[in-house]
């Protein structure tokens, strides 16, 4: 049996390289022939996005990028597929003025990007494009979707999909930024690139506070960009189980748009 066929569970899920070399779905990497052969596997193309975003003390700012890519990538290595080059731009958020957040200011840009985008994988005879934004501010959700419903209103023969991490069902952790959704979520996937031990301890009155309130936006907080549960508290053993979530959604709603087009 085809390894990239076995169902995504427990070590699988989490491991950095399931089931086979990743590499072989990333399309930047390939030859032509490679392609070819990749979509006659599964005639699918993933379109990975995020941003650059500071992500408090203990995440890489380019957090919601690199979580799409693993998850596209653990889709396309589960059932088959191409993987395009991540794109490390969004739009929305609220914090295009923290450290090293370099955001859109409106989803013009992305979406005339992404449109284009599709306009070459349909040339390509690509059967489906799955736009996947880990950065989910509003903005940059309604950018993808947009997209890909315009898209596939225009009646073009390769059908969109626009789809956002934060739009996963039954995810066992509530999304955030930066913290216990993020920082699990990327464990899954980069465990040596979050780093608990760099946030500070917590100071006095900080311990009760509203996790979704505006004092994570002071830089003398501890948890200073974390907006949402206290990342200190990850369990490592979740991390699995919430990637697992993620990628076999993504690889129901692939399953469900293919099924439509047969």
């Amino acid at each position: 049996m085809d390894s990239r066929l076995l169902p995504l569970t427990g070590e699988r899920a989490g491991d950095l390289n399931p089931g086979g070399d990743l590499d072989r779905h990333r399309l930047q990497l390939l030859r032509q022939a490679e392609i070819a052969e990749r979509l006659a596997e599964r005639s699918v193309v993933f379109l990975p996005l995020g941003t650059l975003e500071f992500h408090a003390q203990h995440l890489p700012i380019g957090l919601d990028a690199l979580t799409a890519e693993g998850i596209c990538l653990r889709a396309a290595s589960a059932r088959g597929g191409l993987v395009y080059p991540t794109l490390y731009y969004g739009t929305g958020g609220g914090h295009g003025t923290f450290p090293w957040s370099i955001i859109m200011p409106s989803g013009s840009e992305i979406g005339a990007l992404l449109a284009h985008s599709l306009a070459r994988l349909d040339d390509q005879g690509v059967e489906l494009a799955v736009m996947f934004t880990g950065h989910f501010a509003p903005d940059q959700v309604a950018v993808v979707e947009g997209v890909a419903e315009r898209w596939n209103e225009a009646g073009h023969r390769m059908r969109a999909l626009g789809l956002s991490v934060n739009s996963v069902a039954g995810l066992p952790i509530e999304p955030d930024h930066a913290g216990r959704f993020e920082t699990t979520l990327l464990h899954a996937l980069l465990p040596g690139r979050v780093a608990r031990d760099l946030i500070p301890e917590p100071l006095p009155g900080e311990i009760g506070e509203d996790p979704w309130g505006p004092g994570r936006y002071d830089p003398a907080h501890s948890l200073w960009g974390v907006i949402g549960p206290d990342p200190r508290d990850l369990d490592p053993d979740e991390a699995p189980t919430l990637l697992d979530a993620c990628v076999r959604w993504v690889l129901g709603r692939v399953d469900g748009a293919m099924a439509s087009e047969s």
